[in-house]
């Protein structure tokens, strides 16, 4: 896919010389976060998420800001999950572990309505994002996995449970089974369908229609939607349990 970026386009670079992890672009009052780490299908190391972070952090503050996009610059991954090759020491890994429950807490606290672009690979934090976001568009070559349980990791209920029921919830986390388009449009998990390289079109589309909306009325529901299900509370809970799997279990591979 080759992004339509529209207006105010600013790339996140990690490293001198590199290419950006995150390429951010702004239509009016609607935000969109490109993942841009093709070769690694957009898998997540410390530098990535240090990028989106900080891209977050500015965003949650942005009073003109009506709805956030996160994307990827090409359809065969949004998110292939923690990059598990990037070699790290013990703190380092408690580092990054640290900077996935912040990322994951953002997402949550986002004060605008967010939607996911659900477009190929999803896959554990990828799978977690998505979940996280209030709306997700899914491509026709999507594949969806709550990938955690393979590695112990305690990750996917506090999202999973209030989107699809604790009974599908415990099937996709317990399983760690893959999805695809159908299947999550079946289980409710989808606001849109499109073509994989329509995805971000149509995303684009459904956040002019929330960005028309009052903007203070917008943010008021947001937070009366988290307030109601109580889904601070759950990621604060689950991310408790993350750290705790980092520091004194056998914690995500670190290369």
């Amino acid at each position: 896919m080759t992004p339509g970026y529209g207006c105010g386009e600013l790339a996140v670079v990690t490293e001198a010389n590199a290419e950006p992890a995150i390429v951010r672009a702004r239509i009016g009052a609607i935000e969109i976060l490109r993942l841009n780490r093709p070769a690694k299908r957009n898998a997540l190391d410390s530098s990535c998420l240090a990028s989106l972070i900080a891209a977050l952090e500015e965003l949650c503050a942005d009073d003109g800001l009506r709805v956030l996009v996160l994307s990827t610059t090409r359809v065969r991954a949004f998110c292939a999950g923690a990059d598990v090759a990037e070699v790290l020491d013990r703190d380092g890994g408690v580092s990054r572990m640290r900077a996935f429950t912040r990322l994951y807490a953002l997402i949550e606290q986002f004060p605008v309505p967010t939607i996911a672009i659900c477009v190929g690979h999803c896959v554990g934090a990828g799978a977690e994002i998505v979940a996280g976001c209030d709306l997700r568009v899914g491509g026709d070559n999507l594949r969806l996995s709550w990938a955690g349980a393979r590695l112990g990791i305690p990750v996917g209920p506090a999202r999973l449970v209030p989107l699809v029921g604790l009974a599908r919830a415990k099937d996709l986390v317990l399983t760690g089974r893959v999805i695809d388009m159908a299947q999550a449009d079946w289980y409710g998990l989808l606001a849109l369908t499109a073509a994989a390289d329509g995805a971000e079109a149509a995303a684009l589309e459904l956040a002019g229609t929330l960005a028309a909306a009052p903007a203070e009325g917008v943010r008021s529901i947001v937070a009366m939607f988290r307030a109601l299900e109580s889904t601070e509370q759950r990621v604060s809970y689950e991310n408790e349990r993350l750290m705790d799997f980092q520091r004194r279990g056998s914690g995500l591979p670190t290369g």
